[in-house]
């Protein structure tokens, strides 16, 4: 079969022939039209995430999800560490989700890593309600567009978004942002200008995505005075500003806030399971309905040569189509 094929430990992945994978038990065998490529995808093609560091390298097929056919022609997305970007890939039954006939397969392969970096974070760790105000920090990226729509689906009445990119804050407002709140003000103002915001309206959760100094900031600007403060949960899921900070305990202190992080260790068994029997298929339907936008950007897998350092448009996900 023909597939992207790392051959060296942080060589870019070459168009090859490599054997079909071998179907072990309760595995099923899936005929691939489509692969997302993600930072994660990046970083264990390169042997750089924490997963594949102590790994013995041997040549690898790239990608983690996927969308495509089984043998009785039934559309799925799946997950599987054993590389999807591939003309057949094998999953573990219980990572395997149908997509509904409507649905693009590049969408159903793109979708469900953003829905991975939003949903888990705003249901389990956040636990949203209806009528939440939410903040999203570093909202521009892909995962914080899809965070902006799904916090709306689940209820949140408001929603404020920072980032650096003007533009792409401004588009977050026709996603179902209400506030936007650019990292390119001063310390000060921007400190300010969350204050008001959380005066105005309390901010019931924080959804972070890049850490670092804006945190910091958000942080700083909700320190109490001794008085009763409102409960905000703030939960990290990314760290692109800096993978640590400065925390005044006088912070913690005297605000009611907890901070907690959603990832893969982070989710217990059961968190998990529903993510792939009820989460994702719920967004997939969210998806049909128009209720849920992505973008893509789609290259064939004879070009992933081409494309594995090239800079993908912003906003898009990009697909291997196959």
């Amino acid at each position: 079969m023909k597939a992207a094929i790392v051959f060296e430990k942080g060589s870019i992945p070459q168009y090859a022939d490599f054997q079909e994978p071998e179907v072990q038990e309760n595995e099923i065998l899936i005929s691939v039209k489509a692969a997302s490529i993600k930072n994660l995808d990046r970083a264990r093609a390169g042997g750089n995430h924490y997963s594949t560091e102590n790994q013995e390298h041997q040549p690898t097929v790239i990608g983690t999800d996927g969308a495509g056919y089984l043998e009785n022609g039934n559309k799925v997305y799946f997950f599987s560490k054993k590389g999807t970007v591939a003309e057949k890939a094998v999953a573990d039954q219980k990572m395997i989700i149908p997509i509904p006939e409507e649905l693009d397969f590049s969408l159903a392969a793109a979708l469900p890593n953003a829905v991975m970096g939003s949903a888990m974070a705003l249901k389990f760790k956040a636990g949203i309600q209806q009528g939440n105000t939410v903040l999203i920090n570093g909202a521009t990226g892909i995962t914080g567009r899809i965070a902006v729509q799904i916090a709306r689906l689940y209820g949140a009445e408001k929603i404020i978004v920072t980032g650096r990119n003007e533009e792409s804050l401004e588009a977050l407002l026709e996603l179902g942002a209400d506030e936007v709140v650019s990292l390119t003000l001063s310390d000060q103002d921007f400190k300010q200008k969350i204050k008001e915001i959380h005066q105005e309206t309390p901010i019931d959760i924080i959804i972070d995505y890049i850490w670092g100094h804006s945190v910091e900031m958000i942080l700083s600007a909700f320190k109490g005075d001794g008085t009763f403060s409102h409960q905000t949960k703030l939960v990290t899921i990314g760290g692109m500003s800096g993978d640590t900070i400065q925390l005044s305990s006088q912070i913690l202190r005297g605000t009611d806030i907890q901070i907690s992080g959603s990832g893969l260790g982070s989710w217990t068994k059961e968190e998990s399971a529903l993510l792939f029997s009820e989460i994702i298929p719920e967004m997939f339907q969210a998806a049909v309905e128009g209720k849920i936008k992505m973008e893509t950007q789609e290259v064939d897998i004879k070009n992933i040569e081409t494309i594995w350092n090239a800079e993908i448009e912003s906003g898009k996900r990009l697909v291997i189509r196959i």
